[in-house]
């Protein structure tokens, strides 16, 4: 019996054919991988512009409820923090706070809170609340840090005193610190450097300092 055989010509051409399949699928491949990064790309843009958006409302909502409130002090726009000058809160040397820093307290830290609790998504955006104790450079170096530090748990236990809403998961944000003058003006005191400072940190943000977590216990 006579043997089929496939003709040189027949084989080649059967061998482009395979690898124009594979050519093919490669390219639909190639086409669905760029969507795909084309959509993540698209999905993270959103996520990132939503996530702004959410630190605008934040600090934005902030000022807009002090100044509602006649608080005369302001969230920096960008940061959202807030410094209380020492003269409101404290008199000079001491770490007991003045009937003026508690009525200050009293007023600011309901109004601070609410809109930290405003929604999940804001309050979900802020992972903690800072709070720095700042001195002048003035003084000796180990004084100014002691009082600081001294001087911010002055405060948050102070506000552990106050009922306002969502008080327990505001203390579950709280951090406290002891800046003393590291952000001073180191060639001269001034004032305004001794105070106290409300500090944000926003999710997926790192915070350098060493802080010691402070939690409420009702």
């Amino acid at each position: 019996m006579r043997q089929l055989r496939t003709s040189p010509k027949t084989a080649d051409a059967e061998e482009s054919g395979v690898w124009l399949s594979v050519g093919d699928l490669m390219s639909v491949l190639l086409m669905i991988f760029a969507l795909l990064l084309v959509s993540a790309l698209v999905q993270l843009s959103e996520s990132e512009e939503q996530v702004q958006n959410t630190r605008i409302m934040i600090i934005q909502g902030i000022n807009e409820a002090l100044n509602t409130a006649g608080i005369e002090v302001d969230a920096d726009s960008q940061t959202g923090d807030i410094s209380i000058t020492d003269s409101i809160l404290f008199d000079r040397n001491d770490v007991e706070l003045k009937t003026s820093g508690k009525a200050f307290l009293k007023t600011f830290i309901p109004v601070y809170s609410k809109v930290i609790f405003q929604t999940e998504d804001t309050a979900n955006e802020v992972t903690r609340v800072v709070i720095e104790g700042h001195s002048s450079s003035e003084g000796a170096f180990e004084r100014n840090m002691e009082l600081s530090v001294l001087r911010a748990n002055s405060v948050i236990a102070y506000i552990n005193t106050l009922d306002f809403p969502n008080k327990h998961r505001f203390f579950e944000k709280v951090l406290i610190s002891g800046r003393g003058p590291l952000e001073a003006n180191q060639d001269y005191a001034v004032a305004a450097d001794r105070k106290v400072k409300f500090r944000f940190q926003f999710k997926e943000q790192s915070f350098l300092g060493n802080f010691k977590g402070i939690r409420s216990n009702d």
